[in-house]
């Protein structure tokens, strides 16, 4: 199993003192968390992509860019990037020259996006939202693939032998499809044999592992292989300590303020009370044993290879946050790699060609005419 170390970025008030940092400090924070996802062995770090409050992370290549400066090992991920809301040949010029000074490290997750008040800065509508992210997606997959591009879309101006530069270092750049709540982004998932990155924070279990059973139901209908299949999922929240006591103690002064805020905004809570939280929910709080269990359950409903785990202290003091990082990769880490198995695909720069790839001159295929293909 692999591990990612992910942030929304949110800047909001601290849910237990009130207080907010600066925006330079915020960010700073972000660049200290990918140093120490680095430092103690996490797989990757992800970086979102909002575009409305309590979020400043509307610019994901340049915080991973920099990121990718200060790096050399740990893998870049979105999380994810809105392709609804992007001109794809945009986002395809952003996330190439990214790849290329991070040396093949970019992997995307890709969907819709979520939050009507970005949708409305876009002029993006619940109507249009998914036909925007599956043209966009398959208008990226063909600039990341062939030298010309040739596209009839209907969001932006058509493609006619168009050239993007530069030209990628990954051939290609893995995407993963991020899923929470709808079926849309399941089925372009499967339909390109596409690995699937579920959610999974918001609700109890059984809403994303049907998500993943139907992922599965449309993988298979589309002719893949079921070995080649790669699923992660996130959770809600991480402290472990060497007791649960230790644990839900640490933690519920973090839960109570989030509550709180919740309350504030006129939220109806989905986990009323942190013994809820920590028994129904995807977090992950308690001693090491009960975080392996834990990630076991989910595992035997999801079969994910990949977990990501919140970069952020998010309420915790830092030295809570760098001890329960710290713990986690000493005990619970290495019993689930050897327990659960790794994705079905080398974890390195993809620089073979899973598929062909045109040559300069060659006739492009357009959207219309794009076919699915195994990776």
């Amino acid at each position: 199993m692999k591990f990612l170390a992910i942030t929304l970025i949110v800047h909001a008030p601290h849910p237990v003192t009130g207080v907010r940092k600066s925006t330079q400090d915020r960010f700073r924070e972000v660049l200290d968390n990918a140093l120490l996802a680095e430092e103690l062995g996490f797989d990757g770090f992800g970086v979102g992509e909002r575009h409305e409050r309590p979020f400043i992370s509307s610019s994901p290549p340049v915080v991973l860019s920099h990121i990718a400066a200060l790096t050399s090992r740990i893998r870049l991920f979105t999380a994810v990037t809105t392709l609804s809301l992007l001109d794809p040949v945009r986002a395809y010029e952003d996330y190439a020259t990214l790849d290329h000074l991070s040396g093949g490290r970019l992997e995307l997750i890709i969907g819709k996006g979520n939050g009507a008040a970005q949708r409305d800065l876009f002029h993006v509508t619940p109507d249009d939202q998914w036909d925007r992210n599956a043209e966009s997606y398959e208008v990226f997959r063909q600039i990341w693939r062939q030298d010309k591009v040739t596209a009839q879309t209907r969001f932006r101006p058509e493609l006619k032998d168009a050239e993007v530069w530069p030209r990628p270092f990954q051939q290609p750049v893995r995407v993963w499809h991020g899923s929470a709540t709808s079926k849309e982004s399941v089925d372009l998932a499967a339909r390109y044999g596409d690995p699937l990155f579920s959610a999974n924070v918001t609700n109890p279990i059984e809403p994303y592992a049907e998500l993943i059973r139907y992922y599965r139901e449309r993988w298979e209908h589309y002719g893949h292989d079921p070995a080649a299949i790669a699923i992660g999922a996130g959770t809600a929240g991480l402290y472990t300590a060497p007791t649960s006591q230790e644990a839900i103690a640490a933690y519920r002064p973090v839960f109570e303020g989030n509550l709180a805020f919740q309350k504030r905004l006129g939220l109806e809570p989905v986990f009323p009370t942190l013994e809820d939280f920590v028994e129904r929910s995807s977090a992950l709080i308690g001693s090491p044993q009960q975080v392996i269990e834990k990630v076991h359950r989910y595992h035997e409903q999801f079969g994910h290879t990949v977990l990501h785990l919140h970069a952020d202290a998010s309420g915790l003091t830092d030295r809570q946050h760098r001890d329960s990082l710290e713990l986690f990769q000493s005990d619970i880490a290495p019993v689930l790699r050897r327990e659960i198995p790794d994705p079905p695909f080398p974890w390195a720069p993809v620089l073979a060609e899973s598929e062909s790839v045109s040559e300069p001159g060659s006739e492009p295929e357009s959207v219309s005419e794009s076919a699915p293909a195994d990776r």
